[in-house]
């Protein structure tokens, strides 16, 4: 599913936030609890195929509910997108998915014949 994400040199983040929801229960937040290997694909599309490219970032995955670690997370994702700040997305509860990268695979296309 596409997510919005921030890189603190450390982790990704991505935020559960305030947009409308059939559920706080989400499947991806149940999803990293109960397998947390996770993945991450980041991907630049273009008309001009020969500048596709993406990476895929690998890697344990856990949900973060609050204390510093939550509130860095946040910052991270407010700094990098101004509809977090307008939208006040909250410093001292909420859900935020935190991945540290293992493995990072990147593909860049080469010019097409």
């Amino acid at each position: 599913m596409p997510v919005c994400f921030a890189f603190d040199g450390e982790a990704l983040y991505s935020a559960v936030d305030d947009k409308p929801k059939r559920t706080r229960q989400l499947r991806r937040l149940r999803n990293v609890t109960e397998n947390p290997q996770a993945s991450l694909l980041v991907d630049e599309w273009s008309e001009d195929w020969s500048r596709l490219c993406w990476v895929i970032v690998q890697g344990p995955a856990d949900v973060l509910t609050g204390g510093a670690d939550f509130a860095r997370a946040i910052d991270a994702l407010r700094a990098k997108y101004e509809q977090y700040r307008v939208m006040g997305l909250p410093r001292d509860h909420g859900a935020v998915v935190r991945m540290r990268a293992e493995q990072i695979l990147t593909w860049r296309a080469s010019a097409l014949d």
